[in-house]
């Protein structure tokens, strides 16, 4: 018996998975990954300790104990559990990945599957090379189907994880301009998202879930099986148009010609259509009938920042501020430019991770911020520092210069767009205002 099957028999017995020292508990294994700033292999016995029933190390210079798992590497031994428990498993799973709209459709994909199927998630944004393993160790004989959630921030990285998760089906939100830094270009953003589409084409019984609307898509996705969904018109086997956004999104869909039904969501902005018709394609795909679809998404409610209405004793609040890149700023603008409100104002913070094109898209961005009929415009972060002015818009440094300007001058009665990339920690002026 190899390593690797010695420690999934371990892991059959005690099927629950910790990094963290702090959250070690009894019947679970401990992994002591490294960190820039840490090291778990320090934490190793104190994991044990904590009623851990074996801890999984990679250094040599540890005491001897039976209850310590000695490997090579830590992440590549969890990493290479995962995808075996997946395989072993067999359950359908469905990887998702695009620029933008990847959490918010994991979530509601998962929300509508679950009318149905015991589904497992990605929980938050595990979505990386820890916790895309990490997702998959949770997976337990009872569940039906998998949606998992795959970042990527350098080419190659989809790729890596595809492997992992081992997708039946895949589906990417879209593509667009972010992480430039590590991808380069717009083209290395489209060539690393559509790795998952590359990988799917080895497996003859693949689904790509595919939006016509995007042509990017549509031509990477050229030979393989799809299951499409989009606007009208196109052909799609879910085809779905905005009825409604004030400031909610309203719509309404039909499944292959069937007859048409309207939905009233909770979340804020046109660019929320395709999710949640991606979300509706899916289940269809695995049996959920279009009632149910409606009564999943219509009870869906945001709560981590993204596409989420407030309302405050002064104020009406979109918070959208857990990331930013150039095309997720545009879509919001542009949904924004379309709600009627007597006082509009917008807070933005800067985008993450642009690289050489840095300057360029700040100053697009801050330049359409100007045409949204806005009151006021204050623009958060350095990179927007040399653009303020020409748009008329107030700059502050960071949200601590923000947090100071509200203590003088506080909004009433406003809509108040809030968006920015997660670094500004814009998050925390829902609170004040």
């Amino acid at each position: 018996m190899s390593q690797l099957e010695q420690l999934y028999s371990l892991y059959r017995k005690y099927p629950v998975v910790t990094t963290d020292s702090r959250q070690a508990a009894p019947g679970a294994l401990y992994f002591a990954l490294r960190g820039e700033r840490f090291d778990g292999n320090q934490f190793a016995l104190a994991a044990l300790e904590a009623g851990c029933e074996a801890a999984v190390v990679d250094d040599p210079s540890l005491p001897e104990n039976p209850r310590l798992f000695r490997v090579e590497n830590v992440l590549e031994t969890l990493q290479q559990l995962a995808a075996l428990h997946r395989r072993t498993l067999g359950t359908p799973t469905l990887q998702i990945t695009g620029t933008n709209g990847k959490t918010t459709t994991k979530e509601l994909t998962a929300a509508v599957l679950s009318k149905g199927k015991r589904v497992l998630f990605t929980q938050g944004n595990l979505n990386n090379h820890i916790g895309v393993p990490l997702t998959l160790l949770r997976l337990r004989p009872e569940d039906e189907v998998a949606v998992v959630e795959t970042g990527a921030n350098h080419p190659g990285e989809i790729a890596f994880l595809s492997d992992i998760v081992a997708p039946d089906c895949g589906l990417i939100t879209n593509v667009g301009t972010a992480h430039l830094a590590g991808f380069g270009s717009f083209e290395g953003v489209v060539q690393t998202k559509t790795e998952l589409y590359r990988h799917l084409a080895s497996n003859p019984n693949g689904v790509v879930f595919l939006h016509l609307d995007n042509p990017h898509l549509r031509e990477a996705a050229e030979g393989l099986h799809t299951f499409t969904y989009g606007s009208p018109g196109l052909g799609a086997k879910v085809e779905g148009e905005l009825t409604e956004q004030g400031p909610f999104l309203s719509f309404r869909f039909r499944v292959e010609g069937g007859e048409w039904l309207t939905v009233h969501t909770q979340l804020v902005g046109a660019y929320n259509l395709a999710n949640a018709l991606a979300a509706i394609a899916v289940g269809t795909f695995f049996g959920i009938a279009p009632q149910q679809a409606v009564e999943a998404l219509e009870a869906y409610r945001p709560t981590n920042n993204r596409s989420q209405w407030m309302k405050t004793e002064r104020n009406e609040l979109i918070v959208d501020a857990y990331n930013a890149n150039p095309t997720s700023m545009h879509a919001a603008l542009s949904g924004f430019a379309s709600m009627e409100h007597a006082h509009k104002r917008l807070i933005l913070g800067e985008m993450r991770e642009l690289g050489d094109a840095s300057d360029e898209e700040h100053a697009r961005v801050a330049a359409e911020a100007s045409r949204v009929g806005a009151e006021a415009v204050w623009l958060v972060g350095e990179a927007f520092r040399p653009f303020a002015a020409e748009v008329n818009a107030k700059w502050f440094a960071d949200v601590e210069a923000v947090k100071a300007h509200l203590q003088e001058v506080m909004p009433q009665d406003c809509l108040i767009l809030i968006k920015g990339s997660n670094g500004t920690r814009l998050f925390q002026l829902p609170a004040l205002l």
